[in-house]
């Protein structure tokens, strides 16, 4: 037993695969997004990542006694996009609250955030799992500025030390409240991938989690299936990747499952997930909810959208990526993983769209955005917005290739060109003589000096083994340096051999 009077996770044992079919967990995240403004969202210090510590400062972010808030419109629009992003009813009104709480890095005693009148509630986010489509709630969405950052791991005169740098204070973010509708890891991972996808297509955040613009707390309950009541809540703080996010909520309906099954009672608690043992750990414990007595900020007036705003900004919005993967399926005929794969980024989307465009052969285009691109876009190290092929290039490849002007095989070596030449792919084929032999009375000469050159082959196929055409086709392509048309030269050997 612990001094809370209840048994430590060290002493419980991990849950049968029968207890655990017993219950059913129930999840809900909380999902804090940097808005990609170039500043704070109440004053005009740069959002910048990297700085020399608290340089990105000014008297707002550093609250220093009579510096007062200035809304930043670029934040609410971003902020707005992102409530409709996510099917949210905007409310005309909401407001700014001070939450109290203490911590050395935050400046001010208490952050601006939003309460009992968010900026948006009510949306949600549609997931797929093994072809099953199920809804999340979104419970609402609301702005806030965000904290410092504090490190601990400083050491001087073999003393620890804790170092406090303010530059992240006051950048903007929006916090997404889901409603506690996932049943289990996948389904959250599922909600994240589709809820960071979003807020970077319409450009609200580049959601780089390496650089916290995209932070989740996971909620975890267990109860028996079929109970109607939630189990207690257990909230999983500061999880800084997807796959933190699933291994985490897996170990804990695990730990509840087996305090449950113990006679134990799971304790309302914050709890931190331990990359090094896969566990989570006692942050701290809590009876009851925390009090953050929020009143509202008496230096913000109310924020307005009004009905002419709104609509401006959703006329202005891309895209949404599961309209896209849709659209994909819909009007260019790809299989849905193909979609999943050419909508993971917006600018991936872009690409291929152009390329498809482009070309006469959409699911072709998808193929070689998909694997020859991408693969020497990866072992550059690069992205698709640096690729050096302009999508309308590989449109005109493909083109080229469905004409019948270019093979496979030479398609793949004006390709390798096109990574190192700005040049089309029509211009490289004329240039360097590699366009694809398809003509009947050029083949023939080839044909007919093959043939005398292996006799052999010859023989054997005219008595009966006529597999053996196989090597004569090579041989063609190898005498034609590989721009001979297969189709054509294998028909015509097929001729020559039967007459």
């Amino acid at each position: 037993m612990t001094k809370y009077g209840y048994m430590s996770t060290a002493a419980l044992a991990m849950p049968t695969a029968e207890q655990v079919a017993k219950y059913e967990p129930v999840i809900g995240l909380e999902v804090h997004v940097q808005l990609a403004t170039n500043t704070k969202i109440f004053c005009g210090c740069p959002t910048s990542f990297g700085e020399e510590p608290n340089t990105n400062v000014c008297p707002v972010c550093l609250a220093l006694p009579g510096a007062l808030p200035v809304l930043s419109r670029e934040a609410v629009e971003l902020a707005i996009q992102g409530s409709l992003a996510l099917r949210c009813r905007v409310n005309e009104k909401s407001i700014f609250a001070r939450k109290n709480y203490f911590y050395p890095d935050l400046p001010k005693g208490y952050q601006i955030s939003q309460y009992d009148q968010p900026l948006a509630e009510h949306g949600w986010i549609d997931i797929e799992l093994e072809g099953v489509k199920k809804r999340i709630g979104v419970t609402r969405v609301h702005m806030e500025d965000d904290a410092g950052k504090s490190s601990h791991d400083g050491f001087r005169d073999s003393e620890k030390y804790s170092y406090v740098d303010l530059n992240r204070a006051g950048t903007p973010l929006i916090e997404i409240v889901s409603e506690p509708d996932m049943r289990s890891s996948d389904e959250a991972y599922a909600y994240l991938t589709e809820l960071k996808q979003a807020m970077q297509f319409i450009g609200a955040s580049a959601c780089d989690m390496e650089k916290g613009q995209l932070r989740c707390d996971a909620n975890v309950s267990v109860r028996l299936k079929g109970a109607g009541k939630f189990g207690t809540k257990v909230e999983i703080k500061n999880l800084n990747s997807f796959r933190h996010v699933k291994l985490g909520i897996e170990y804990e309906i695990l730990r509840q499952i087996a305090l449950v099954e113990a006679g134990e009672k799971v304790r309302q608690q914050t709890r931190l997930f331990n990359v090094d043992s896969g566990e989570t750990t006692l942050m701290r414990d809590k009876e009851e909810a925390a009090d953050y007595r929020y009143f509202p900020e008496p230096d913000l007036l109310p924020l307005v959208v009004t009905e002419e705003w709104k609509a401006a900004l959703a006329a202005k919005m891309p895209e949404l990526p599961s309209h896209r993967r849709n659209r994909f399926i819909n009007e260019y005929g790809l299989r849905e993983y193909d979609a999943q794969v050419l909508t993971l980024t917006r600018a991936m989307a872009d690409y291929y769209e152009r390329a498809a465009q482009a070309s006469p052969d959409a699911k072709m285009a998808a193929n070689w955005v998909m694997g020859d691109l991408t693969g020497a876009l990866n072992a550059a190290g690069r992205g698709i917005e640096e690729s050096p092929i302009p999508p309308e290039h590989l449109g005109e490849l493909v083109q080229l290739i469905h004409s019948g002007e270019l093979s496979g095989k030479l398609a793949k070596e004006i390709f390798a060109k096109m990574l190192e030449e700005p040049l089309s792919p029509r211009a490289i084929m004329e240039r360097d003589g590699l366009k694809q032999i398809s003509d009947t009375g050029a083949l023939a000469g080839i044909i007919e000096e093959v043939l005398a050159g292996n006799q052999k082959q010859v023989e054997q196929y005219k008595s009966g083994k006529t597999t053996v055409i196989g090597f004569l086709v090579g041989q063609v392509m190898k005498a034609s340096k590989g721009q001979a048309n297969p189709g054509a030269v294998n028909e015509m050997l097929k001729a020559k051999l039967d007459a």
